[in-house]
C-alpha cells in the first residue's frame, strides 16, 4: 500500500471504530475475504468466520439497542471501554508492517481519533434523546451506519476523497462538540434542579404534617 493509502485506512478505521466498531470489522471483513479489497496482514484476522459471525452478531445486537431512545446513551457509555482501544489497535494494525515506532504512532494517532468519534457519536445522541419521538434516533443510527460504510469502502478504494471528507469531518466534530458540551450540561443541571425540587416539596409537605395525637 502507498503512503495515502496506508493513512486514510489507518483514519478510517479508527473514525468507523469510533462510531460503530461491530460494522468497521464486519465491513472490513468481507470486504477482504470477497477480494473487493485487499487488507494488510495484520488485519487479515477480520476475515476469519469466527470474526465475522461474533461482528455480525454484535452489529445486530447493537442496531437494535442503538435505535432506542435511552438505550442508545447506555449502550455508548458502556462502549466508550471498547470502541477506543479497539479503534488503537485497528489502526495499529493498519500500519503493522511498518517500524514498531510507526505502529506505535499509530496505536496513540488511532486512540484519539476513535476517541473524538465516540464522543462526536455519543454527545449528538445524549441531545437527540431531549425530543419525545423515535424517528429522530431511527434516522441518526441508520446514518451512522452507512457513514460507516460509505468511509470504509471510500478509505479503501478512493483515499483521497476519505482523507478531504475526513477533515470536513474533524472541523465539524471541533465545532459540534462544545455545543454538545453546554447543552449535557444544561441536561444534567436541570435534571438536578428537579430532583431537587421534588425532595425540597417532600421535606415542606413533612413539615406541614400535623402532630399525631397523644404525641409529645
Amino acid at each position: 500500500m502507498s503512503q495515502i493509502e496506508t493513512i486514510a485506512l489507518l483514519m478510517g478505521v479508527s473514525w468507523a471504530s469510533g462510531i460503530n466498531l461491530y460494522a468497521t470489522i464486519l465491513v472490513l471483513g468481507l470486504l477482504n475475504s470477497t477480494g473487493y479489497a485487499t487488507l494488510p496482514a495484520d488485519l487479515q484476522i477480520l476475515s476469519e468466520p469466527v470474526v465475522l459471525l461474533a461482528a455480525g452478531f454484535m452489529y445486530c445486537v447493537e442496531f437494535f439497542a442503538d435505535k432506542t431512545p435511552g438505550v442508545d446513551t447506555a449502550w455508548d457509555a458502556i462502549h466508550s471501554f471498547i470502541r477506543i482501544p479497539a479503534g488503537a489497535v485497528l489502526a495499529a494494525a493498519a500500519v503493522g508492517e511498518l517500524h514498531p515506532a510507526v505502529q506505535l504512532s499509530a496505536f496513540l494517532l488511532g486512540g484519539t481519533v476513535a476517541a473524538g468519534a465516540h464522543a462526536t457519536k455519543a454527545g449528538s445522541r445524549v441531545a437527540i434523546n431531549t425530543s419525545p419521538e423515535p424517528f429522530s434516533n431511527w434516522i441518526a443510527s441508520l446514518s451512522e451506519d452507512v457513514l460507516v460504510i460509505a468511509g470504509l469502502w471510500s478509505a479503501l478504494m478512493h483515499p483521497w476523497v476519505f482523507l478531504i471528507a475526513f477533515i470536513v469531518f474533524v472541523m465539524f466534530a471541533l465545532w459540534l462538540l462544545p455545543k454538545v458540551w453546554r447543552g449535557v450540561k444544561h441536561l444534567i443541571g436541570a435534571l438536578l434542579n428537579r430532583f431537587r425540587g421534588v425532595g425540597n416539596t417532600r421535606a415542606a409537605s413533612t413539615a406541614r404534617l400535623p402532630p399525631v395525637a397523644g404525641s409529645d
